[in-house]
């Protein structure tokens, strides 16, 4: 009886190459994995693991299944990245980025330099700027947060948090911007702090340096900055269920018409700022097609979502659909939702925008001349200036954007203006 295992060759490689595999026989390698994808340097491969996928990339000094068996399914792994026990598809993880054990890591996740969670975290289509944390036993799918300068000052999500994003319609027009893309990126606002036992109903929007207490259940928007928010749990009441009833429809399509914006808005600033980072990294350009396949991922899916609410929030003659001006905003939302997908299929093509890019990367590529290849580092050493001048950029937009969407439908009066 043969029971040599299939992936013995590829393993055989991987040990030949320098990758610390402790217990050969315990690990599984799918056929197309491409072992010239992952570093022979310092790369640790615990008891228990599971590796599959073409596009998965592990770079040197990745350490994967220290605390439990890992399954890594078509994700790009940057230096030193620790995977700690549990499934990992269609996702990204740049330097020192890590997860603790019973992670769930679904499609179309990025977590950014020091991002990390403890144990059993579940997410989905979430992004996690540098040095974000999320505690134990948390629920965070369809998520941006940014905020913080280091892992000693560091946005937070307490433990047993939930971002509800499904609801009982069945929608997911549910995406939560914790922080922002523009300002996010320079890496210099204060932290977020979300209480543990505490959840958010999607979309929300939360600013920057803001305290959300423990056991608190966010139901609207907080934009402003450095705010105290302590929530009151709902009162009981019983009363009719309405279907499809959207009584906050313009806010939701507000909200999501921001995020899918903000990633455009990052996805342009992986084109133009960070590209020339991942050129100088073993394995860079693999990872930095990973960010952008991540990216189109997300924007799909949220693209999707809007589809679907706006087929459900479409109203009939019978609820008096010629007279009630939401009801006219409804169906123009519901009849012209595929410009509005068009529009986000293309560059914004705004003038000004492009302006402030070019005035913001000519002074970037001097400011950053002769600092290395530290990314954060040469981030957080811009000066104020021109990180101003980066976020103004940026900002541009995602408000040329969502400019562009009001007029695709001035019925339902969005953004206010």
């Amino acid at each position: 009886m043969n029971i040599q295992p299939k992936c013995y060759d590829k393993v055989v490689s991987l040990i030949t190459k320098g990758v610390d595999i402790p217990n050969p026989l315990t690990i599984d390698l799918g056929d197309e994995v491409n072992v010239d994808q992952i570093s022979g340097k310092g790369v640790r491969i615990y008891p228990g693991c599971r590796i599959y996928g073409k596009e998965t990339v592990i770079s040197a000094g990745c350490r994967i299944g220290y605390e439990g068996p890992v399954t890594i399914d078509n994700c790009q792994l940057g230096p030193d990245v620790e995977l700690k026990g549990g499934y990992f598809n269609k996702s990204v993880f740049l330097e020192k980025a890590n997860m603790g054990s019973g992670a769930q890591v679904r499609e179309g996740c990025i977590l950014e330099e020091e991002a990390n969670g403890a144990h059993c975290v579940g997410i989905k289509q979430t992004i996690l700027f540098p040095f974000v944390t999320l505690g134990s036993l948390i629920n965070f799918c369809d998520c941006l947060m940014a905020g913080g300068t280091s892992r000693k000052d560091h946005s937070e999500v307490g433990s047993s948090y939930i971002h509800f994003n499904f609801t009982p319609d069945g929608d997911k027009t549910t995406a939560s911007l914790f922080g922002d893309v523009p300002r996010g990126v320079m890496l210099n606002q204060p932290a977020i702090f979300l209480g543990g036992q505490g959840g958010t109903v999607g979309p929300s929007r939360v600013g920057y340096g803001n305290i959300v207490a423990a056991n608190s259940v966010l139901r609207s928007d907080f934009v402003e900055d450095n705010q105290l928010i302590v929530e009151e749990a709902l009162s009981g009441k019983k009363t009719d269920f309405r279907p499809k009833a959207y009584p906050n429809i313009r806010r939701i399509i507000e909200n999501n018409i921001i995020y899918i914006a903000s990633l455009k808005a990052l996805e342009e600033w992986y084109l133009h700022v960070r590209r020339p980072f991942f050129d100088q990294q073993e394995f860079g350009q693999y990872i930095f097609t990973g960010l952008l396949d991540k990216l189109a991922l997300g924007k799909k899916e949220r693209i999707k979502r809007l589809q679907a609410l706006a087929e459900k929030a479409r109203m009939s003659p019978q609820q008096n659909a010629e007279t009630n001006l939401e009801a006219l905003g409804r169906n123009e939302f519901s009849d012209r939702v595929a410009e509005i997908e068009t529009l986000f299929a293309t560059s914004i093509g705004d003038n000004e925008a492009e302006k402030s890019r070019d005035d913001f990367l000519s002074a970037f590529d001097k400011a950053k001349s002769g600092k290395g290849a530290d990314y954060i580092a040469v981030i957080q050493g811009l000066p104020a200036e021109i990180s101003g001048q980066g976020t103004l950029w940026l900002q541009g937009i995602v408000e040329a954007f969502c400019s562009k969407t009001k007029e695709i439908v001035p019925s339902l009066k969005l953004f206010g203006r």
